[in-house]
């Protein structure tokens, strides 16, 4: 899989911080050696904004970054500036829906959990429709269809040479709530059972009958970079959602993921609850 712009500025945002600390600099410290304020190194490391590579190469001769270190974190400088395909989009895309595209761009592997609707990547359109008209009901048409659209345009990770692992685990709600009618639902189902045979695609489905569970609180989904610093936890709320990447957040959510897959019922019954339930829909 290939390493997109976010994935490059998150990784040099890591690799910046960690020769820093093992000089034993602090930010002003390092700054103030090439000519950059607290606040732009600052900026730098915590992998936000643009950057500039002859920056980052004097940042990396005063760490005393080996040679190949140092040539690799200035590729990752020159590489953070290219932009993925939603940037070129007519309408605007919400911030937090931005922020989804441009990390999920690079993941390789998101572990889902989804109490309220089927997830977004595993979602057929008029489903989609559905739930979008049903969450912003003072949406106009247009803008329903432009975002189910993005919507759309996002599953195309899946048909990728080298696709991510979607793990989801589905609560028992999420696939009995009639979205759309029995007819979209049914639709609905059958694509989730078909998406489900595709080798980097698990479906599992947590049943009423296991009760409390570890994430009674809401969705969410932990999307895996190519390395731990990349991983990112993304919490559904109103109006959009919550990203999150403190090391304990991300340990908490891991967890919690671990738990419901181990509390969901195996693949195989998990393929025919959804059978059932699609035929009594």
């Amino acid at each position: 899989m290939g390493v997109g712009p976010t994935t490059r500025r998150r990784q040099l945002g890591a690799d910046l911080r960690r020769l820093r600390e093992s000089k034993g600099l602090t930010l002003e410290e390092a700054g103030a050696r090439v000519g950059i304020s607290k606040a732009t190194l600052s900026r730098y490391e915590t992998k936000g904004g643009t950057v500039k590579w002859p920056a980052v190469d004097a940042l990396c001769r005063e760490y005393g970054a080996t040679e190949e270190e140092r040539l690799a974190l200035v590729e990752l400088a020159k590489g953070a500036k290219i932009q993925g395909w939603w940037r070129s989009l007519a309408d605007p895309v919400p911030e937090s829906m931005n922020l989804m595209l441009t990390l999920e761009d690079e993941v390789v592997r998101e572990d889902h959990y989804a109490c309220m609707y089927i997830p977004g990547l595993l979602q057929t359109r008029a489903y989609a429709e559905a739930v979008h008209r049903a969450s912003e009901v003072q949406c106009p048409e247009r803008e329903v269809q432009h975002m189910v659209d993005i919507r759309m345009k996002r599953q195309e990770l899946l048909e990728r040479e080298e696709p991510p692992h979607i793990w989801c685990v589905i609560d028992e709600a999420a696939i009995r709530r009639l979205v759309g009618g029995r007819q979209v639902m049914r639709q609905q189902l059958e694509y989730l059972l078909t998406q489900a045979q595709r080798p980097h695609i698990t479906v599992q489905v947590l049943p009423f009958a296991r009760g409390a569970h570890a994430a009674a609180v809401g969705s969410f989904a932990v999307l895996r970079g190519q390395a731990r610093e990349l991983d990112v936890v993304y919490v559904d709320l109103i109006g959009g959602g919550l990203f999150m990447e403190k090391p304990q957040e991300l340990d908490r959510y891991k967890l919690a993921f671990e738990y419901l897959s181990a509390q969901a019922l195996d693949f195989e019954s998990s393929a025919e609850l959804i059978e059932r339930v699609s035929k009594e829909t």
